[in-house]
């Protein structure tokens, strides 16, 4: 697995860290909506890093035989475990829809919390059973 660990620094420059994690989790299998579900989740979760998470971290991906996994670590650890699930925000509400979001697009969320970061870990199952009609 240690060779197909990646990770790139969260910067304002989201198309580049959309396009690095869409090319590889292509690369793992993920295809379709799946694919633009763990791109727009990843997106989200560095969007939130540079907004509430202290305005840097990293975005570490990986994957296994059956799993993709994202792991979005911010400089400021105000996330906390309890974080996720979250329930659907108010419609007027201005904020608070990232996390909903990531929780409804991904198969697994979780958090942890540390002195001086939090860690978000988005995981997709690469090859998802069928849908029975």
């Amino acid at each position: 697995m240690e060779d197909q660990l990646r990770q790139w620094p969260i910067t304002d420059d989201l198309a580049a860290l959309r396009e690095h994690v869409h090319n590889y989790a292509v690369q793992a299998g993920l295809t379709g909506t799946r694919l633009d579900d763990v791109v727009i989740a990843a997106n989200e979760a560095a969007i939130n890093v540079l907004e509430h998470g202290g305005g840097s971290g990293t975005l570490t991906i990986w994957h296994d035989d059956d799993h993709l996994t994202v792991d979005i670590v911010d400089n400021a650890g105000r996330l906390r475990p309890d974080d996720v699930p979250r329930p659907r925000p108010d419609p007027h509400a201005p904020r608070g829809y990232g996390l909903w979001l990531i929780g409804l697009l991904c198969d697994t969320v979780s958090i942890e919390q540390a002195p001086g970061h939090s860690r978000v870990r988005l995981s997709m199952t690469l090859h998802p059973a069928p849908l029975l009609p």
